[in-house]
């Protein structure tokens, strides 16, 4: 997860893209306090993180709380990648990911929450560095710490994948009208089809409506 090591990089910050914005009528919540499933604050968002191909933002930045680095417990899980010699958070390593469909706003009070994570197991995932480039062995075992009581994320019946047709000869544009979280003032190319890769984003996790929840 290096902040230098472009390599298949599918997820960008929403900072790095300058073109991109938040698209007219949803809150911009960088900035908003983040909240566990008691409403203690566990950070606070930091950047959003988004798809360029699904053209969505799929992943809230948060900028940890001091509490969850002073807990010091272990990450959950296994390292997905063999190559990772330990499995530990390090100094410098104070943010964390959250799936856009595992958080509610609450824009009155300006903060975003979850409604079944708690201080604990964000305190024992695998944490980042501020901008790191982000690879699927981070995300997969994200979503295992939080889904640690579900079933295995490859075998688990909420991973339902989209009709092939919803996606086939639609812009962009057209195809997340639902979704449309950010919007790219340049972007005009027609895409037949998605990425195999992208259907990653077809799981709950990412179904956005929870995010744009207006309350």
């Amino acid at each position: 997860m290096s902040k230098n090591n472009p390599k298949e990089k599918h997820l960008y910050y929403l900072t790095e893209l300058k073109d991109y914005k938040v698209a007219g009528g949803y809150p911009d919540i960088r900035g908003w306090e983040v909240r566990d499933a008691d409403k203690r604050v566990i950070g606070k968002v930091d950047n959003l993180l988004v798809n360029r191909n699904l053209d969505r933002v799929v992943y809230l930045d948060v900028d940890v709380d001091q509490t969850i680095i002073d807990a010091r417990h272990d990450p959950y899980g296994t390292p997905a990648d063999p190559e990772i010699k330990e499995f530990v958070n390090e100094d410098g390593q104070n943010h964390l990911i959250i799936p856009v469909g595992l958080v509610e706003l609450k824009e009155d009070e300006k903060f975003v929450f979850t409604t079944h994570i708690t201080h604990q197991t964000f305190a024992e995932t695998k944490r980042i560095e501020k901008g790191a480039h982000l690879n699927r062995d981070y995300e997969k075992a994200v979503l295992s710490s939080y889904n640690r009581d579900k079933e295995p994320l490859e075998d688990s019946p909420h991973v339902q994948h989209r009709k092939e047709e919803e996606y086939a000869d639609n812009s962009i544009s057209n195809r997340w009208d639902d979704e449309h979280v950010v919007e790219d003032e340049n972007y005009d190319r027609e895409i037949s089809k998605r990425r195999p890769d992208d259907l990653f984003y077809d799981r709950e996790e990412f179904d956005g409506a929870n995010y744009r929840k207006n309350s």
